[in-house]
């Protein structure tokens, strides 16, 4: 039995990696596909754990050669994507796959796959709290911090192509909205 595909998306900063970790401890037979990433890795970051760091370079030659279920330059010379290989390693081991994405990303990978996958969008309470959070974090620059808040409101502009919109004002009452949805999905017949 090849798993299914749950994708979270969301703007920087609206908790979906939190959530997404959240989930991987629970029993839903669910592993993390890693993305692969053009950036460069922070201090808190391991290669093939948190991304697959690769060189611009790399990432093109890859995108040439098709590898890539979906990608985008999300800033000028900062890729990244999901492989197709990582999808198919994860599948093939009959666990669901579970994406920690962005917004195009998530949408994409939607597109692909249909009804196999399920789209969650992680919505902050505000843009204003969606601010508060990436200055709290202390891992960006002001300026770049002034870049994530203005494509996170343009990305909160897809949030109804998802299949399920969950507002993060409470963590608690967001992990559980998310393993209702998830169950629910998982246990669906096709």
């Amino acid at each position: 039995m090849h798993g299914k595909l749950i994708i979270f998306s969301a703007p920087s900063g609206a908790g979906k990696t939190t959530i997404v970790r959240h989930l991987l401890e629970q029993d839903l037979n669910l592993e993390f596909s890693i993305s692969a990433t053009s950036r460069g890795m922070r201090h808190t970051e391991t290669d093939g754990k948190d991304y697959y760091f690769l060189t611009p370079e790399e990432f093109k030659r890859k995108i040439d050669n098709n590898e890539f279920l979906e990608w985008e330059e999300v800033y000028a010379g900062d890729f990244k994507g999901t492989l197709k290989s990582e999808i198919e390693r994860i599948r093939n081991a009959g666990k669901h796959v579970i994406f920690d994405v962005d917004v195009v990303g998530g949408c994409n990978i939607k597109k692909y796959y249909g009804d196999e996958a399920l789209a969650v969008f992680i919505q902050p309470p505000s843009v204003e709290e969606l601010r508060n959070r990436l200055v709290s974090r202390s891992t960006d620059s002001p300026e770049v911090i002034e870049k994530r808040v203005a494509k996170a409101a343009y990305e909160l502009t897809f949030a109804s192509q998802f299949d399920c919109i969950i507002v993060n004002e409470d963590l608690t009452k967001a992990f559980e909205e998310a393993e209702n949805c998830i169950r629910e999905f998982i246990n669906k017949q096709p």
